[in-house]
């Protein structure tokens, strides 16, 4: 289903190709990770001033209340980049193509799946000895075709890891150079992947408390599976950023005007990703359709031929309908940050389910007035530099992590006085 990145897509015009080899002539990005430190006084008072949102941005959500003291800038205006930003096509164009991409080594790990499945697990190098086991560990979910090369994805990855919290990007099946090794790549209406992933970084740093942010496609898996899981959630807090929710109303939106050209661009990477693996579907009998699979021209078409058949729909609608996770929210227990541009030409704001995050105490929903699809191209870092959202997520979830950290001292304490009252309950004098 294409409600992902086009960052790795098919370049959509000569003169965004002209313009990016202009951009490549900027040096390139190089990290040195520094852990922060934050003065307790300085962070209550920058949380404190943040409560109030902006009227630029719309704030909802059962949890509102309770995370905004989380935010540190909120109450700054939305203010999108001059010239870029006037089009939403043009800020979703340009931040594909000209973000710039941090340079960060990374190492990685194929993760076998019960299904002799493959999914490639990208961890930034050298993270194992500077880290210790109990470092908070987020798990990023990009958007369809895409993977840990990907723009916004390496930002979000850096500011992360500049706080000192461990970092694995989850490549699906064929995405990021992912190897496929079955007859079946990954869509979004399947979390088994996403069952696996969590679960085996959960047992490889048992004492890490476990996030995650999706993006696009990413956002709706990760959605998905915070509702199915409910209160047996192995994770700590969750961020969903560009999620179609509703991919039924994404679907419809997705064949008007100019949203053409992303859809051809998304179909041809999936094309390109899934002849690299034809001879594995050689065989396939049923309803199956490679030819049309192979050569779709949309999104869709592929869908159609592959995807709603490899995972037991009846139809193309069957699959958007069955895999909204427009249908998830109400089930969320898990604290979850929903940011979205109400100018989405992939994602539309109409799909939101408005209604279901206010109601649920555990979401909060923020809506910028622009940002095409993971553009955000604002802030202090605008144009090339980090979305918008970069800083508001890491926000939420140290704000997150300290309230864990804060309840595991206190649980700790407790066990440590319970233990003294113990001991003296048994002293003979």
């Amino acid at each position: 289903m294409a409600r992902a990145t086009i960052g790795s897509a098919t370049p959509i015009s000569s003169s965004f190709r002209h313009l990016k080899n202009l951009s490549n002539s900027s040096p390139p990005l190089h990290v040195t990770f520094l852990r922060s430190k934050t003065s307790g006084t300085t962070a209550t008072t920058a949380m404190s001033a943040g409560n109030v949102p902006h009227p630029s941005l719309e704030v909802i959500g059962g949890a509102r209340d309770k995370f905004l003291s989380a935010f540190k800038s909120l109450h700054n205006p939305y203010t999108p980049y001059p010239i870029v930003a006037w089009n939403r096509h043009i800020e979703t164009i340009f931040a594909a193509f000209f973000r710039s991409v941090p340079d960060v080594r990374l190492r990685r790990e194929c993760l076998r799946t019960k299904d002799d499945g493959c999914v490639a697990l990208d961890w930034v190098s050298g993270d194992d000895r500077r880290l210790p086991p109990d470092s908070p560990l987020l798990i990023l979910l990009p958007g369809l075709t895409g993977g840990s090369d990907d723009s916004y994805v390496r930002h979000m990855l850096v500011r992360a890891r500049s706080r000192g919290w461990r970092v694995v990007v989850f490549n699906s099946r064929g995405c990021g150079d992912s190897p496929v090794t079955t007859p079946q790549f990954y869509s979004a209406s399947f979390l088994g992947d996403m069952y696996e992933v969590v679960a085996h970084v959960s047992n490889r740093y048992p004492a890490a408390n476990l996030y995650a942010i999706g993006w696009s496609l990413g956002a709706n898996i990760l959605v998905r599976y915070l509702g199915q899981e409910s209160h047996s959630c192995l994770l700590s807090g969750a961020v969903s950023l560009c999620n179609p929710f509703n991919l039924v109303i994404a679907d419809e939106d997705f064949h008007k005007g100019f949203n053409n050209v992303y859809d051809k661009a998304l179909a041809n990477s999936l094309c390109k990703i899934f002849k690299k693996h034809a001879l594995l579907f050689e065989d396939m009998e049923g309803e199956f359709n490679i030819s049309l699979a192979a050569n779709a021209k949309t999104v869709r078409e592929f869908d159609d031929g592959l995807t709603r058949v490899s995972f037991g729909f009846k139809s193309v609608d069957d699959y958007y309908s069955d895999s909204s996770s427009s249908d998830s929210i109400t089930n969320v227990c898990t604290p979850l940050l929903c940011i979205q541009a109400a100018n989405d030409p992939i994602a539309p704001s109409r799909g939101i389910p408005r209604k279901d995050i206010e109601e649920n105490s555990n979401c909060m929903l923020i809506i910028t007035p622009k940002g095409g699809h993971l553009g955000w191209v604002a802030g202090p870092e605008a144009p090339r530099g980090c979305p918008w959202t970069d800083p508001h997520v890491m926000d939420f979830l140290e704000y997150i992590e300290h309230g864990k950290s804060a309840s595991a001292c206190a649980s700790d304490q407790e066990t440590m006085n319970n233990g003294v009252t113990e001991r003296f309950q048994h002293l003979e004098v």
